[in-house]
C-alpha cells in the first residue's frame, strides 16, 4: 500500500474513533420555567383592637370583653387594624349584651332582662360595612356568658356581665385596612324598666374574641435606588 493510502486510512480511523460531541456542535439544554413563588397561605391571627372602654377579663373564658359605644363618628369606636392583606380578609367576633348582674334581685326572682342590641361595622370614612345584632334574655346567673373579673363583687366579680353569644362575620375590602365596631340600637327591658334611647357613647353591647382570617399581601421589592 502507498504512503498516500497509509495516511488516508490513519485520518479515517481518528474520524471513527472521536467522539459524537468532537463531530457535531451540541445543542443548547431548553431552559427551564422560571420558578413562581407558591401563593401566601392565608393566615388566622388576633388583630390590634383599640377599646375605648375595656371590661376585663373573663374568668372562665380568658377573654377580654370591650364595651361597644354608641354613636356615628368611627374615631370614636372599637377601631380594628387589620393587617397588610391581598383580597378581601374575613373580621370575626362574638357580640353579646351587656348586663348589670345583681344577686339579690337574681334571688328575689326579680332580676329578669332582655335585650336587643344592633351594632354597625364601618370604614374609618364612615362608609357602613354591615350590620348585626345579639338577643338575649337574663333569668339567672347561669345565662351569663361569663363573669368578669377584677371587680368589688363577691369573689372579685365585677356586676358588668356578657349574657348570649352571637359569632358575626365581616367581609372586609382589600382596600380597607381598619374599620371601627359602633352600637347602632337598644332596646332593653330590665328591672329599671324599659328603655329604647341610646346616648352617644353609652354602652350598646359587648364584644370578644376578635380575630382576622386574611391573605398575607406580597412584600414590596426594595428599590435599587
Amino acid at each position: 500500500m502507498t504512503l498516500h493510502g497509509l495516511l488516508t486510512l490513519a485520518v479515517a480511523a481518528v474520524v471513527a474513533a472521536a467522539p459524537a460531541s468532537a463531530q457535531s456542535k451540541r445543542r443548547p439544554a431548553p431552559k427551564k420555567p422560571a420558578a413562581h413563588s407558591a401563593p401566601a397561605a392565608p393566615k388566622t391571627t388576633t388583630p390590634d383592637v383599640k377599646c375605648p372602654s375595656l371590661i376585663g377579663m373573663g374568668v372562665k373564658t380568658i377573654r377580654s370583653f370591650c364595651d361597644v359605644p354608641a354613636g356615628t363618628d368611627p374615631q370614636q369606636g372599637v377601631v380594628v387594624s387589620l393587617p397588610p392583606h391581598a383580597g378581601a380578609a374575613t373580621l370575626s367576633f362574638d357580640l353579646h349584651a351587656r348586663h348589670t348582674y345583681s344577686e339579690s334581685q337574681t334571688k328575689s326572682g326579680k332580676g329578669y332582662s332582655r335585650y336587643n342590641a344592633v351594632i354597625g361595622v364601618l370604614t374609618m370614612k364612615g362608609d357602613l360595612l354591615t350590620r348585626a345584632g345579639v338577643q338575649a334574655e337574663f333569668r339567672s346567673a347561669a345565662d351569663l356568658f361569663d363573669r368578669i373579673g377584677g371587680g368589688a363583687g363577691p369573689g372579685g366579680l365585677k356586676a358588668v356581665a356578657p349574657v348570649g353569644r352571637e359569632q358575626i362575620f365581616v367581609t372586609i375590602p382589600p382596600d380597607v385596612d381598619q374599620v371601627a365596631i359602633l352600637g347602632e340600637t337598644l332596646d332593653a327591658v330590665t328591672p329599671a324598666g324599659h328603655e329604647t334611647m341610646v346616648l352617644p357613647g353609652r354602652p350598646v353591647a359587648v364584644i370578644s374574641d376578635v380575630l382576622v382570617k386574611y391573605t398575607p399581601a406580597a412584600a414590596r421589592k426594595k428599590s435599587d435606588h
